[in-house]
Order: structure tokens, then C-alpha cells, then sequence
């Protein structure tokens, strides 16, 4: 079993910056993608951002590269998630997510092929 739990989320002025993070605990055992997702009120919640665990190689959404950056603290199990630049339309709940799987394998974009995610955390962006 694996427990994420976002925190950091909070209210930040348009262009302002803010750091959330996803503490991580509990065994896994084999390869892990932590990803970010979001989700804003009447809207799907969609994919931020990428890391392997394993390798620290990223991949981010369209939407948010050049302003967000994913990284992780394996000795403090710990993701992040810098986020820069922020925009109005950055408003919603952000929620850290992990892929466990046996062996190499390729990330995913996909919300449904997550298996463990945390509660999320609120960020809202003020104009």
C-alpha cells in the first residue's frame, strides 16, 4: 500500500509562486511514476506533470512547461511540485498520484492508469 499526502496549496497572486509537496510513504515495490494532476470546480481533472522515481526523468503537460517543474527527494519520499508564473486559470485542486509496476515501463499521462493518489490540496490564484 502507498499513502500520498499533498500539502502546500494556499492562496498566491497572479505571477506569484508556490511549492507543493506529496509525502510518500509505504512500501513499493518495483518501478514508480509520481505524477501531478489537477482538477478545477466542473472540469476533469487532468495531467500536470510526470517523474520516474527511479531515474528522476520528467515529462510535463503542454499547459504547464516553463512554469511548473516535478521533482522528488528520495531520501525525504517526497514530491514536488514548483509551480511559477501562476495564472488564474491555475485555480484548483492539485493532487499527487503513483504508478507502481513491476519492471521497466513507460509513463503515462492517463489519471486511470494511477494506482494510489492523495487527497489533494487547494491553490487559487487571485487576479
Amino acid at each position: 500500500q502507498v499513502q500520498l499526502v499533498e500539502s502546500g496549496g494556499g492562496l498566491v497572486q497572479a505571477g506569484g509562486s508556490l511549492r507543493l509537496s506529496c509525502a510518500v510513504s509505504g512500501r513499493t515495490a518495483g518501478s514508480v511514476y509520481m505524477g501531478w494532476f489537477r482538477q478545477a470546480p466542473g472540469k476533469e481533472r487532468t495531467f500536470l506533470a510526470v517523474v520516474n522515481w527511479n531515474s528522476g526523468g520528467t515529462y510535463n503537460a503542454d499547459s504547464v512547461k516553463g512554469r511548473f517543474t516535478i521533482s522528488r527527494d528520495n531520501a525525504k519520499n517526497t514530491l514536488y511540485l514548483q509551480m511559477n508564473s501562476l495564472l488564474p486559470e491555475d485555480t484548483a485542486v492539485y493532487y499527487c498520484a503513483a504508478r507502481v509496476r513491476r519492471g521497466s515501463y513507460v509513463y503515462s499521462t492517463n489519471k486511470a492508469d494511477y494506482d494510489y493518489w492523495g487527497q489533494g490540496t487547494q491553490v487559487t490564484v487571485s487576479s
